[in-house]
């Protein structure tokens, strides 16, 4: 691979790493990096997962010593998710992202406009909602339902999860965004074992771009656990913007 190529991967990799430390959705980046230099599909699926983990599970880390994460729905939501984003990437050949994408652009215009409509979402925490079947709920859909999607598909898995958790757990979006990373920890882990089973691994490449996504994660958590709720708020909206433009392009130019 030249030179200039692996630059480019290692800067979307940093980008994608603060991305993803924020609100998600750094896939929206390094994964369209890894396939403009002509590796398979699945093969860049793979590597995007072995670069991610490292990078998710760092800024789980640093969440973790600053900020409160949901230790009943974040623990066993990411042993779910394990499984469940293992099945996804198991499945991911034999379900049509063509079908997948109209559906998930929609959900992310849903998100983009109840986030918009909704400035006090996520702002402060709203204890009032949580209950026992709430919990129970959000364990369910983010350990079951979108650690599936991370499997098969992935952009914008991290968006998926924190609001996942200020609309169900009345979570603040800081806090929110640090369980998202616990159960993404789990969703890489998942989809990494089985694409590295499969062999669809590029593993030098994918380590060299962990380094760059660590640092990348590690600046980004540590921007939003300073500047707050409202910071998150805006990047949320930001990938989302960004991420219907992409599955757009991708579901009509491609």
């Amino acid at each position: 691979m030249p030179l200039e190529q692996v630059l480019v991967l290692l800067a979307a990799a940093a980008g994608a790493g603060w991305i993803d430390a924020v609100v998600g959705g750094g896939g929206l980046v390094q994964l369209p990096a890894l396939m403009m230099t002509g590796l398979p599909t699945v093969e860049a699926m793979g590597t995007n997962k072995l670069s991610s983990v490292f990078g998710t599970a760092s800024a789980a880390v640093a969440y973790a010593r600053s900020a409160k994460f949901d230790r009943q729905v974040a623990l066993p939501g990411a042993g779910l998710a394990v499984l469940s984003a293992g099945l996804g990437a198991a499945a991911a050949a034999a379900i049509s992202t063509e079908v997948l994408r109209p559906a998930v652009m929609v959900v992310l215009l849903g998100v983009a406009a109840f986030v918009t409509l909704r400035p006090s979402l996520g702002a402060v925490p709203q204890p009032q909602l949580r209950t026992g079947r709430r919990v129970v709920a959000a364990v369910a859909v983010a350990g079951v339902g979108i650690a599936f999607y991370d499997g098969v598909m992935g952009p914008g898995t991290g968006t998926f999860l924190i609001i996942a958790f200020t609309t169900i757990l009345g979570l603040d979006f800081v806090s929110a965004s640090a369980s998202a990373k616990i159960i993404n920890v789990g969703t890489n882990v998942g989809a990494l074992l089985v694409f590295g089973a499969q062999g669809h691994l590029q593993w030098g490449l994918g380590l060299g771009m962990a380094v760059c996504n660590i640092a990348g994660a590690q600046l980004g958590a540590r921007m939003a656990l300073k500047r707050g709720a409202a910071f998150v708020r805006i990047v949320l909206l930001c990938v989302v913007v960004a991420l219907v433009a992409r599955l757009g392009w991708q579901q009509f130019a491609g």
